[in-house]
């Protein structure tokens, strides 16, 4: 996109703040992981980033080492359909589950794991993967357990990627 989607203009704010009062809502807490220096002035709690530049994976991996909880939602910045209620419906069918993570399937049947719920169990076989190289998500969720939870409308989990992606939701 050529610029921070965490801090595009959305709903009178920035689109990060969008994305972390739902989760904060859904979840009771959030946290934001590195940006330091970027989103410290959003008032939500930091955490440093353990792998800089290593991509999500190094961003799911982060959260996980800095948390205590069973399990834990992991949600993407760039998300401006995402809402509590959906964030809310994933945790409770997560917390029913005995898996290792949590992951909404769109329409087509693609998993989005950076709108999902992970358990603090599924550290060590991320870990694993990223020690073996491995940086796609999708790559390094085969050694868990997963329930993919069909959903019918893809927008609620939907990132925005590029300038055409973002002009659906730049007028809101």
């Amino acid at each position: 996109m050529g610029r921070d989607k965490a801090l595009l203009p959305f709903r009178g704010g920035v689109l990060v703040e969008t994305v972390a009062r739902a989760v904060e809502r859904a979840a009771g807490g959030v946290a934001l992981v590195g940006g330091f220096g970027r989103y410290e002035s959003l008032g939500y709690a930091m955490v440093a980033d353990l792998y800089p530049g290593d991509g999500p994976l190094g961003g799911i991996l982060t959260a996980l080492a800095h948390s205590a909880a069973d399990w834990n939602l992991i949600v993407a910045c760039d998300m401006p359909g995402v809402s509590a209620d959906f964030l809310a419906g994933l945790l409770d069918r997560a917390e029913r589950e005995d898996a290792g993570a949590l992951l909404p399937a769109g329409p087509s049947g693609r998993l989005e794991p950076l709108c999902a719920v992970y358990h603090g169990s599924s550290r060590k076989p991320l870990q694993d993967a990223f020690a073996r190289g491995i940086r796609k998500v999708t790559a390094a969720l085969g050694g868990l357990r997963l329930v993919r939870l069909p959903v019918p409308e893809a927008a609620l989990f939907q990132n925005v990627n590029t300038p055409e992606d973002w002009a659906g939701y730049a007028a809101e």
